[in-house]
């Protein structure tokens, strides 16, 4: 058995990374066979007709030309990775964007309904219009699921001193949704759930600013 050598006083560890997806492999697996199901059985629905009209050659090359995006789109998140290092967040699918937390220009809550299933984010933007999307949250009907405990304190620890993007309301929302968890409310009583379910209904995307986020956090309790 060796004894680990101890860290002397003047070196300095790297930032512990964060992986920042509620999925598991089983669910990211599932998510990817689905969504190639469904390429397939849209390319062979337009390739069936345009081969039906214009020739096996025509139906082939339809269904290659529906297929071709699509399978890209899939694939594309298949690739997916997020994590947090220190404040600094990246992405990676075919490359890799990174942003600072600490010092991105702009912070807006992003509430997304498709078909029923709201997803709560984290729109981050930085410089030259980059930006990036961090879900915390994704709810259908009274349950769904949510960052884990770690991502949720080490973004809240992130945004907290970025005072030009209003960092410390979010660092707050995110404080009293960890409580929340800690109280064992229900779902639908903690601070995510609530914005989601108080969005107007009938829009995909729906953005709140620093201010709009403020008043939510003025009502909260705790």
């Amino acid at each position: 058995m060796t004894e680990q050598e101890p860290t002397s006083a003047g070196e300095t560890r790297d930032p512990e990374r964060v992986p920042l997806s509620g999925d598991d492999g089983k669910a990211g697996r599932k998510r990817v066979v689905s969504g190639l199901v469904a390429v397939a059985l849209l390319a062979a629905a337009f390739g069936g007709v345009a081969g039906f009209i214009g020739g096996q050659v025509a139906g082939l090359v339809v269904a290659g030309v529906v297929a071709a995006p699509l399978l890209l789109l899939v694939l594309s998140a298949a690739r997916r990775r997020m994590w947090l290092e220190g404040t600094t967040v990246t992405v990676r699918t075919w490359g890799s964007r990174r942003l600072d937390l600490a010092t991105v220009s702009r912070i807006d809550l992003l509430i997304t309904d498709v078909r029923g299933t709201r997803t709560v984010s984290l729109l981050v933007t930085g410089g030259q219009r980059a930006a990036i999307k961090i879900d915390l949250a994704v709810y259908a009907g009274t349950g769904g699921r949510e960052l884990g405990i770690l991502p949720l304190r080490k973004l809240a620890d992130a945004v907290v001193n970025n005072l030009d993007a209003g960092g410390l309301v979010f660092s707050q929302l995110l404080v009293a949704q960890l409580r929340s968890e800690a109280r064992g409310d229900a779902a639908a009583d903690r601070p995510l759930y609530r914005l989601a379910s108080a969005a107007p209904s009938g829009k995909l995307a729906q953005r709140f600013s620093m201010e709009a986020v403020s008043r939510f956090v003025a009502t909260l309790e705790g």
